[in-house]
C-alpha cells in the first residue's frame, strides 16, 4: 500500500479555510441584507417625510390663497360701491391692498381715484389723508426696489425744476450704465415737463444696447410720466433678452425731485407680466445648447 503524500502548507491552509470561506460569504450574505434593509427603510422614511412636507406646504398655500381670496373679494366691493365707505375706511382697505397683491395688481387706478376723492371733499383732513395715501404708496415702492436691486442693477439722479424750466425740449440727465447679466446697457433720460401739484414727471427714456461685437446699437425708446402711484414691478419698459427697467421717483420736494432706475430680470416683474412665446423658445433652446 502506497504512503499516502504529505499535505504541504497550501492544503493545510485549505482544509482550515474552507469552512472559514463559507461563514465569510454566510456573513456576507446576512450583512448585505441587513444594511440594504436599513437602507431601503431610511430612504422610505425620507421618502415618507418629503412627501408629508409637501402636502403640508401644499395645504398651507391653499389655505393661503383662499384667504387672500376672501379678502381681496371683500376689500374690492368697496372700490366698486364707493359711496357706501368714507374715505378714511378706503384709505384703510387700500392699504391692505398694496401691502398684499401689490405684486398682481396695477393698484395706480385706485390711488388716483381715491387721491381725486381727497381733494373733491370737504371733510376736514384733507392734507393728512393725502399724506397718508402717499406714504403708502411709497412703502410700496420701496419694497418693490428693494427687491428689484437686489436681483438687478439701479442709479439715482436728482432732477432740479428750475433746469427743467429752463430747458423747452427737456432737461437731459446724465446718462447711466448698466450691466446684468454680461448685458450691457445705456440709459439715457430727458425730463420734459414736472408737475408739481400732482408730484409726477414726465419722462422720455431712451436704451441703448450694444449688437454683439459690430459697434451697432439696438435703441428702445419710451415716454411716460411717472410719480408716487407707479410702481416698479408693474409700471416698466420691457427690454430684450427678458429684462426690464423702471423709472421710481425716490423723493419729491418743492425745487427738486430725486429718481431711481432699476434694470432687473423680467421673471422678477409682477404676477401679470408673462415672457413672450418667441423668448421662451428662445432661452429654451439657448439653455440646451453645449458650452463652447
Amino acid at each position: 500500500m502506497a504512503d499516502k503524500p504529505e499535505k504541504d502548507w497550501w492544503d493545510k491552509a485549505a482544509v482550515i479555510l474552507h469552512p472559514v470561506g463559507g461563514l465569510l460569504a454566510a456573513l456576507a450574505v446576512a450583512g448585505l441584507g441587513f444594511f440594504g434593509s436599513q437602507f431601503l427603510e431610511k430612504r422610505q422614511a425620507e421618502e415618507t417625510r418629503a412627501r408629508f412636507y409637501s402636502e403640508l406646504i401644499s395645504k398651507r398655500e391653499e389655505a393661503d390663497s383662499a384667504l387672500r381670496k376672501d379678502m381681496f373679494m371683500s376689500i374690492i366691493q368697496s372700490f366698486l360701491k364707493p359711496e357706501s365707505t368714507s374715505i378714511e375706511d378706503r384709505i384703510l382697505k387700500l392699504e391692505l391692498l398694496a401691502y398684499n397683491f401689490h405684486e398682481s395688481l396695477n393698484l395706480k387706478p385706485l390711488f388716483t381715484q381715491l387721491e381725486t376723492d381727497i381733494s373733491r371733499s370737504a371733510a376736514p383732513g384733507k392734507g393728512d389723508q393725502r399724506d397718508r395715501l402717499e406714504k403708502i404708496a411709497r412703502e410700496v415702492a420701496r419694497k418693490e426696489m428693494v427687491v428689484l436691486e437686489g436681483v438687478g442693477k439701479s442709479f439715482e439722479r436728482t432732477i432740479d425744476f428750475e433746469d427743467v424750466a429752463k430747458s423747452p425740449g427737456g432737461l437731459a440727465l446724465e446718462p447711466g450704465r448698466l450691466t446684468l447679466s454680461a448685458i450691457d446697457r445705456e440709459f439715457a433720460i430727458v425730463i420734459k415737463k414736472v408737475d408739481v401739484s400732482r408730484k409726477e414727471i414726465q419722462i422720455r427714456l431712451e436704451v441703448r444696447t450694444p449688437r454683439g461685437t459690430s459697434g451697432d446699437y439696438d435703441t428702445d425708446e419710451a415716454e411716460f410720466w411717472t410719480g408716487f402711484f407707479d410702481f416698479p414691478m408693474i409700471d416698466h419698459t420691457r427690454l430684450s433678452h427678458d429684462q426690464r427697467c423702471a423709472v421710481v421717483v425716490r423723493n419729491f420736494g418743492k425745487s427738486s425731485a430725486r429718481i431711481a432706475l432699476v434694470d432687473f430680470p423680467g421673471s422678477y416683474a409682477s404676477l401679470k407680466e408673462k415672457p413672450y412665446i418667441q423668448e421662451m423658445i428662445k432661452d429654451l433652446l439657448g439653455a440646451k445648447k453645449p458650452d463652447a
